[in-house]
């Protein structure tokens, strides 16, 4: 839901990619070459921008108010 500031494995700031990273995807690219052109290399940082899911939004529906 919140998106990580910081690989959880090796500790490379990774949180600043993230608005880059859904600007490629939504252009339709491939999501390899996206990571590729960020400049992230190790799978563990990769796997942190893939398995992300923007909960924000849905969670947001559920705010007693």
């Amino acid at each position: 839901m919140i998106i990580p500031i910081r690989c959880f494995s090796c500790g490379k700031p990774v949180g600043h990619l993230w608005e880059k990273y859904n600007e490629g995807i939504a252009q339709d690219k491939d999501a390899k070459s996206v990571m590729d052109d960020l400049g992230l290399e190790r799978y563990c940082c990769r796997a942190i921008l893939m398995g992300q899911v923007d909960l924000i939004d849905t969670a947001a529906a559920f705010k007693k108010a």
